[in-house]
């Protein structure tokens, strides 16, 4: 087995910081993790850390973005698995809900994530990973004549504003519905955008 060069080594420690961070984070809250706690953990220097992060705000946010790119690729397998359009988006944002009410996803990416980074950026950082492919999934539609013609922009910050919000309220909400009710309550919404069922919108 060839040695391992300097780059994999710093790879290798990457990862593993990602992995432990990712598991302390989602367990406790990053409020109550400590940095020399992560790299205990991690079996590293703070050096070692300091080297790929700028601190355990840095390690957070990469460890975020790791969590939205996997909730964006489920929800990318859900909707791909189906060639209707409408059958795509509505599927796309049930895989949505789902991958939300995993508690680590939900500690990381819903309660933690606003409050850590601030909203501009955890707004920004949601936009680049999900929402720009809902506009694109609603932008079709519109184009199909299945979603009454509107603006797309502003129809797409609605909903996936949204479904943020009924994400986070599952994560947060002592009331007992769950997914099934809470996706029963947003497909209502989404089929009143449907051309049979609304007005056009002037503007779009």
């Amino acid at each position: 087995m060839p040695p391992v060069t300097r780059t994999e080594q710093r790879e290798r420690t990457r990862r593993t910081l990602l992995r432990v961070g990712r598991s302390l984070f989602a367990a406790r809250g990053y409020g109550d993790v400590g940095l020399a706690e992560i790299v205990q953990a991690a079996g590293v220097t703070k050096g070692a850390l300091y080297h790929h992060f700028d601190g355990k705000a840095a390690l957070f946010r990469a460890v975020l973005e790791e969590v939205q790119r996997e909730v964006g690729d489920a929800v990318a397998r859900a909707a791909d698995a189906h060639e209707d359009s409408w059958t795509r988006l509505t599927a796309g944002c049930r895989a949505f809900l789902a991958a939300g009410t995993d508690p680590g996803v939900q500690r990381i990416l819903l309660i933690d994530g606003p409050a850590v980074l601030g909203w501009a950026e955890w707004r920004a950082m949601d936009e680049a990973a999900s929402a720009r492919h809902l506009a694109e999934a609603l932008a079709e539609l519109v184009a199909e004549g299945v979603i009454v013609r509107q603006p797309v922009a502003p129809l797409a910050h609605l909903l996936s504003g949204a479904m943020n919000e009924a994400a986070l309220w599952l994560a947060t909400s002592a009331e007992p519905a769950g997914l099934e009710d809470v996706w029963a309550a947003l497909a209502r919404m989404l089929e009143a955008l449907r051309e049979r069922n609304a007005p056009e919108v002037r503007g779009g």
